[in-house]
């Protein structure tokens, strides 16, 4: 029996390969949550799009002027952008009375900064919400007659100032949502 040997593992030999699996792990899982954040920041953005494209519609529709509301507001101590939708009606502007689902308020990931452009001007301040701001103006008007307020908006990073997304359109309301503020070379080859 001086002949037979055990063959196996070390402990050092399994610890060195444990050690490589939850590397490994840890960075596919590192990973992983980063894309679906940035899934998650477009269906945002493509949402915004999404539904200004449906309010300008639903104006001309029913012949009632709709609005996008962009203001900065507090979460936890942190700041956070958040846009609403309004429509306005004789008294002013308010809450829109259809569509609630489609036209729910929506907040944007805290590591975000937001900057709105209308005619090519810079609007320097969204003002943080107050209390009371169900009847702000809004700062993009979907008019009745098909026609909006020119501009874009632009998503960026807080931490360096980084252009994530940039959401344009014109005068007649045609929309374009741009990774990184250009455009798809893929769509454009189609």
């Amino acid at each position: 029996m001086t002949g037979l040997r055990c063959a196996g593992f070390s402990l050092l030999e399994l610890l060195v390969t444990l050690f490589v699996v939850v590397l490994v792990t840890s960075l596919v899982t590192l990973t992983v949550t980063s894309g679906s954040q940035d899934i998650r920041l477009e269906a945002k953005v493509r949402n915004l799009a999404d539904v200004a494209i449906y309010a300008l519609d639903e104006a001309q529709l029913l012949g009632r002027d709709y609005g996008l509301l962009l203001q900065e507001v507090s979460v936890d101590g942190e700041p956070v952008y958040r846009y609403e939708w309004r429509e306005r009606i004789l008294e002013g502007w308010r809450f829109p009375e259809s569509g609630k689902d489609v036209f729910a308020p929506q907040e944007l990931p805290g590591e975000l900064e937001l900057q709105l452009q209308l005619e090519d001007v810079p609007v320097a301040e969204l003002g943080l919400a107050g209390e009371n701001d169900e009847e702000a103006a809004p700062q993009v008007v979907f008019y009745a007659s098909g026609e909006t307020t020119a501009g874009s908006i632009d998503l960026r990073q807080r931490a360096n100032g980084e252009l994530l997304w940039r959401v344009e359109w014109d005068l007649l309301g045609r929309f374009d949502v741009l990774r990184r503020g250009e455009a798809d070379e893929d769509l454009l080859d189609d």
